[in-house]
């Protein structure tokens, strides 16, 4: 079995994310806002949808943000907050960039068998 190594910064970078995403609540939150899209929710709105609020929630979305998969901005009075897209989707393709290497990869709509 052929292994691939990751340059370390690569393998911090979703060992990190991923153990921001090791609370239920985090992951609940992160699964929100992708739903939310770029707009993103006022921060008492994603409370709300996810069932967390006040300190508890700051807690949750900072670990969320400190992991570069969340940002927050003002609009006016409110905080928004939404997924940094091409961190999430980075994290996506750092699980499935290898499957099935090691029995000739996979086959997606992209990919045609060959």
């Amino acid at each position: 079995m052929k292994s691939t190594r990751l340059p370390i910064p690569e393998l911090t970078r979703a060992a990190t994310a991923f153990a921001a995403l090791g609370s239920e609540h985090r992951l609940a939150i992160l699964r929100r806002l992708v739903r939310a899209g770029q707009t993103g929710l006022p921060i008492g709105q994603l409370g709300e949808d996810v069932g967390v609020s006040g300190s508890v929630l700051t807690h949750h979305v900072r670990q969320l943000v400190s992991a570069g998969l969340v940002e927050q901005r003002r609009d006016g009075r409110r905080i928004l907050c939404s997924i940094v897209h091409p961190e999430v989707e980075a994290l996506s393709h750092f699980l499935i960039a290898e499957c099935c290497a090691d029995h000739g990869g996979h086959t997606s709509p992209d990919k045609p068998d060959g």
